[in-house]
């Protein structure tokens, strides 16, 4: 091959590359790039959002809300009497991870379960890119999230609620030689999502679903 083929196939690499990182920020988050100290991996087994009440009652929500999204969170314990605030957030920073995981390894058979159907396909349509381009993700969440309820609502029978993540992730993109096109192995993002879960509170399945994922403004 010669010295300007090969120069022409590096800015087709290089193109699809920025495109499958700019699709990944617009639907997992907005990333802020920092240099670590140590980090720590825990990422949990839990594969979905658990609403079950601990037995404790604890988070349950405030008796006297003065606040909108004290007042929500009342409305979706009152819609459902198992629901804390304190599992569910539990719950979420495990979909969270898995979710996260699974996207970043293409793992459409674990995110069906977890996502909406809207959100599996904006989903699906990132990683049949990824795919037709011949790239891989690498994506590894180095330490458990922060994370903090931003809004709630209940509309109809379904609970929403919002989350705000703040997480420390490496993510690195591969051409199809394991070439790294994008990304820095040893760089840590610091990476911001807001997610939001629905639950059917009428139903007897316990899980609550992501079905919107978007960037902080």
């Amino acid at each position: 091959m010669s010295e300007s083929v090969h120069f022409v196939d590096m800015i087709v690499y290089a193109m699809i590359a920025a495109f499958l990182v700019l699709r990944l920020r617009s639907v997992l988050g907005r990333r802020q790039e920092r240099r670590p100290s140590d980090s720590l991996e825990d990422i949990q087994d839990d594969q979905q959002v658990h609403g079950t009440d601990t037995g404790d009652n604890g988070g349950a929500g405030p008796s006297h809300p003065t606040t909108p999204l004290e007042a929500a969170l009342v409305q979706i314990r009152i819609a459902d009497p198992r629901f804390t605030t304190q599992t569910f957030l539990h719950g979420a920073q495990s979909a969270f991870e898995s979710i996260v995981g699974a996207f970043a390894n293409g793992d459409r058979q674990n995110l069906r379960p977890l996502v909406s159907q809207g959100v599996f396909d904006d989903f699906s349509r990132v990683l049949e890119s990824r795919m037709h381009a011949g790239e891989s993700v690498e994506t590894q969440v180095l330490e458990e999230p922060d994370l903090e309820i931003t809004d709630a609502r209940v509309q109809g029978a379904t609970a929403f609620i919002t989350i705000r993540f703040v997480s420390a992730q490496v993510t690195v993109v591969r051409d199809r030689d394991g070439h790294v096109v994008e990304g820095d192995p040893n760089r840590v993002n610091k990476v911001v999502d807001l997610w939001t879960f629905a639950r059917d509170t009428r139903s007897s399945d316990p899980n609550w679903i992501l079905v919107e994922t978007r960037s902080e403004d």
